[in-house]
Parts: C-alpha cells; structure tokens; sequence
C-alpha cells in the first residue's frame, strides 16, 4: 500500500515549481493569498420551494490544496450556485467556483411545495491567510447570479477545526504528478463489507477504466490522478427504502432519493466528507456495493453508481458527466421527481442544453456546420412512440417487482433499437439543436441526435459535450 498522497503533496509541487518559472511566479501569488491548506466549510441548506436560508454549520482545515494554484477564478459559468471568496482587507476577489447541490434540485420537487427541509452541504476553498468573506450566490431564472449568504472568515480564529488527517490510507490507481497541477479524481465505495475491500479495489479500477475509456478522457488520461480510499461497512450492500432495507452504510448512500427509485445519493454529506480528507480530491465518486441499476450526479458535488449493474460503464460515465463538467441530462421521456425545470429558465446553464431563443447566438454555434437547419430535424415522433412504449413495460416490471436481469433484458433490447432509429438520422453524428432535452419534450434542444447524456447507446459523448469536459480538465490541470 502507497503512503498517504496528502503527506507527499508538498514536495511534489516543490519539484514542479523548480523546473518552471511561470509556475514558480503563479504559486508565489498563491502563497501570497493562502496557507496551502484546504478549509472546508459545512452548512445546512433549509427551506421550502420558496423560502431558502443557509445555517453556518463548521469550518475545518483539511490536508493540502489539491486544486489548481494558477487558475483561482472559475471562468466557466456554470452550475445553480457560486461560491465567493473577498480579502476583506481590499475586497479582491480571490476565489470563485460554480456548483449544484442536492437542495437545488429538491426544491423543485412536489415536497418542496408543502414542507421545510435541511440538507447538509459544503464547499471546499483554499485556506485563506488572512480574513475573508464566503459569498454564497444563487442563479436566477434569467442566469444572473443573486447573493444568498454571506459570513467572514478568520483563518486565526479558535473555532476553525483542525482536527488530525484521517488514518486511512488511499491507494493511486493512477498517479500522474502533482495534485495542484492535475485532475483529483477520488473514488469511494460505500456498502462494502471489510472482507470486500478486493472487490471494492477491483471495482474502483473498472471505474477509472470506464471513465477513460470514453473521449475525451482517454486522450487526457494522464492529466489525472485517480485515488481510491477504502471505508468498511459492517453489513453489504446500501439503503433501499422501497424494499424495506436500510443500511448504515459508511458513507449514507441510498436509493429511493426524493422518492426516485433508482436515484442514489448521499444526503450525509459530513460523512463522506470526513472520509474523503485522506486524500486529496477535485472529483469524487462514490460506488455503491449493489447491482441494482441506480446511480446520481450532481456538478461539483459527486457522482454515484451501483458498482455491479450491467450497465455500470454507462452509469459510471453517464453520471461523471453531470458532476465532472455540469452536463445537463438530455433524456426527456423518463419519469423524474422534479416538476419546475427548464421551462423557468431563459437559457440552461448547462452546456449541452439550450432553449435556442437565438439560433444564431447558438451556445454551440462555432461546432455547427454551414449548412445544418436550426432546429434540426429529427424523428422525433417515432422515438417517443417507442420510448413511452418502453417505458410502460418497465413501470410494469417495476411494479411486478420484477428480478433485476428483466429490467437489463429490456434496456439492452432499448439499447438495440434505439442505436439503429438514431443512427439512422439524416443529421447523425453533426452538431444541430434537437429538439427535446432537460426532460422537457418541448422548448429545451440538445446538440446531437444522440450522445451518452440521451440515451443508453454506445455512441460516447457528442463533440458539444466533449469540449465542456475538456474544458474543466483545462481548468484543473493547468
């Protein structure tokens, strides 16, 4: 087993600052600004659909920063919320990052219209020398951004926890050079029992696989760090609240979030949170120790997939696409538990959706073709008729309570006819604005006929996806 990453950060990026002079300048700005270290800030997120309020919770001082020491300020624009760090001594923006979050997408949930809820959260910002203020700002409907919370920071204080590194070891399943110069990507698994801890390493590295088995990720591969950080459980497997079982799982992960059955998250967030400070992370994925197809992801958060499904290389992909690059789903005729979605929204945030107010201010405008119609015409028609067909005989295996190998003998048969219907298409494989995306059949249009943020198909990711990915790898590796 490996020695603690977090213990060797430092002399890695020692080395990287000798070899380079712009570096050595960038890093001499950073230390300026920031200790090295990681503060981590814990609050709880409360209200309803349309009251919303944020409770200070904790703030804790991790291991060394694993984020860039170059590119502080986020220029991407993505994602419902931004975190704002402000020296308090010039009022000098020091640090921005875009993120969703777990209440951003309960609120617009039917519960959210008749009950109050909390849901921890965090965001994680390099150590400040010297005092601050964290701005918590929220997006708004026509994608300005209005400030939520705001609280000063001092770094001296005695309430600033700085409890010792967690005595878990990570082990790197892939280790490339240094944190601040990489991607961190940190795999967790939750449900897997001490006796599991081979299978879990296993599975940890079929997912770095997967991940890197798609562009544009295959050809970044060595801009990553892949770390992964066991956490035992006493009994196997997660939560399934609609079959009655429940587990303590580890790291709180379950089914069944906002009642949807196959939607898995963790809303303990200090959980997993406490466990991952081992190592050093920008991405997490938590896999869970189940076969039953589910899994989540959430831009800047996390993304989750059941580790022994079927279909694990596309949830493991699928849903790093939304947590790694804020990729909106563009699969519309499913059932989800969300109710206000894109249609209060002027244009998504999102960079594969659009509501196309302006197709010659397409978002994607520069990767369309001379020649390509806005919208673009698709058989829009033909794939609702057979998806809705799908969809009902899988609310009726579901219902019937059917073995899992049923529902997979249905999605591979789903993944059969709808390869053929949308390779077929005049437009396949070009970069247009089809309509029906964001689960929204109307209004909402995604850049490609189909991509592995539509449908199950093995088609990748389309090139409108593939640039916000590398996008974010830019962001982090440089």
């Amino acid at each position: 087993m490996l020695t603690n990453p977090l213990h060797r950060i430092g002399a890695l990026i020692a080395l990287v600052l000798t070899t380079a002079s712009p570096a050595l300048a960038a890093d001499a700005r950073f230390d300026s600004h920031f200790t090295g270290a990681t503060l981590r800030i814990d609050y709880d997120h409360v209200g309803t659909s349309g009251e919303e309020h944020v409770a200070l919770d904790r703030l804790r001082v991790e291991g060394p920063w694993p984020g860039s020491r170059t590119q502080l300020l986020d220029p991407l624009n993505r994602g419902a919320y931004l975190v704002e760090m402000v020296d308090l001594a010039d009022q000098r923006l020091l640090y921005t990052r875009g993120f969703a979050s777990i209440y951003g997408e309960w609120e617009t949930t039917a519960e959210a219209r008749r009950a109050w809820r909390s849901i921890q959260e965090a965001v994680r910002v390099p150590e400040p020398r010297r005092p601050v203020q964290i701005r918590l700002r929220k997006r708004q409907a026509d994608m300005s951004f209005r400030e939520i919370s705001a609280f000063v920071v001092d770094p001296a204080s005695r309430f600033v926890e700085r409890p010792p590194l967690p005595e878990r070891q990570p082990w790197a399943i892939q280790e490339k050079g240094a944190p601040a110069d990489h991607v961190d990507l940190l795999i967790l698994g939750d449900g897997y029992t001490a006796e599991e801890m081979e299978t879990y390493r296993a599975d940890a590295t079929r997912a770095a696989e997967a991940i890197f088995s798609e562009e544009p990720f295959r050809s970044r591969r060595d801009d990553f760090n892949v770390w992964a950080l066991p956490t035992p459980a006493p009994i196997a497997g997660v939560s399934r609240p609609r079959v009655g079982l429940f587990r303590d799982s580890p790291l709180g992960a379950s089914y069944n979030t906002f009642d949807s059955e196959r939607y898995v998250l963790s809303l303990q967030d200090r959980r997993w949170r406490d466990a991952a400070a081992a190592a050093p992370y920008d991405f997490v994925l938590l896999l869970v120790n189940e076969r039953k197809y589910g899994g989540g992801g959430i831009y800047g958060l996390y993304s989750t997939a059941a580790a022994h499904s079927t279909f694990v290389p596309y949830l493991i992909v699928h849903e790093f696409g939304h947590h790694f690059a804020g990729l909106g789903d563009e699969y519309y005729t499913s059932d989800v538990a969300y109710e206000e979605l894109g249609a209060t929204r002027t244009e998504p945030w999102e960079p594969n959706l659009t509501a196309l107010g302006d197709p010659e201010s397409l978002k994607w405008g520069d990767l369309v073709a001379a020649g390509t119609p806005l919208p673009t015409p698709w058989s829009k028609e033909e794939f609702e008729e057979r998806s809705h067909a799908i969809q009902e005989r899988r609310r009726a295996l579901r219902a019937a309570d059917a073995p899992e190998e049923e529902l997979e003998a249905l999605f591979r048969e789903e993944r059969e006819v709808m390869t053929a219907l949308l390779g077929e298409e005049e437009h396949a494989g070009a970069v247009g604005a089809f309509e029906g995306a964001g689960y929204e059949a109307h209004g909402l249009y995604r850049p490609a006929a189909d991509c592995i943020m539509f449908t199950r198909d093995e088609v990748g990711f389309c090139d409108v996806c593939a640039r916000a990915i590398e996008q974010v790898i830019d962001l982090y590796s440089e």
